[in-house]
């Protein structure tokens, strides 16, 4: 018999400074901030979204057991959106922060997404994504063998993306 892993309930980030981090969250991408008093006794910080969340750690005064090297600015999280993807990035412009990448087309766990890059205040790479329609793939395959392209990222995909999202 072996472990299986039903679904992710909550990671961790180490922050710089908790409350920037959560006006940003909550700005930018709509979370929830919550505070709650953990089982000892301290005061938590959380981000609520969906089923999950994101605990912050405040940088130097980490909860035990964590991570063996807590380290700010390092992670590397993909969220998918419920809104579309030009909504996203308008939204995103609004509030003045910048867009790292895209769109441009990934592959996420459950198949084809169109993605955006941003970066948080503390420097993580946060991915926006939303599950490609199956008119979108085909869009897509269509366009490498019109090109007789052989690579999924060559970015001739990318070609029909922006084209949709201009």
């Amino acid at each position: 018999m072996s472990v299986k892993i039903a679904a992710l309930d909550h990671l961790v980030l180490t922050v710089t400074d908790l409350s920037r981090s959560a006006a940003f969250y909550e700005a930018a991408l709509g979370m929830r901030h919550e505070t709650f008093t953990g089982t000892d006794g301290t005061k938590r910080h959380a981000l609520l979204f969906g089923r999950q969340k994101i605990n912050l750690h405040q940088a130097g005064a980490e909860f035990a057991p964590h991570a063996r090297r807590p380290t700010v600015g390092s992670a590397d999280l993909c969220f998918l959106l419920e809104g579309g993807m030009s909504l996203t990035v308008a939204a995103l412009e609004a509030l003045g922060v910048s867009i790292v990448d895209g769109p441009i087309r990934r592959t996420g766990a459950r198949g084809p997404i169109n993605s955006i890059y941003i970066r948080d205040p503390d420097g993580n790479l946060i991915e926006l994504s939303e599950p490609l329609s199956w008119i979108v793939t085909f869009l897509c395959q269509a366009e490498l063998r019109f090109s007789g392209c052989v690579d999924m990222h060559c970015g001739h995909c990318d070609k029909v993306l922006k084209s949709l999202y201009e």
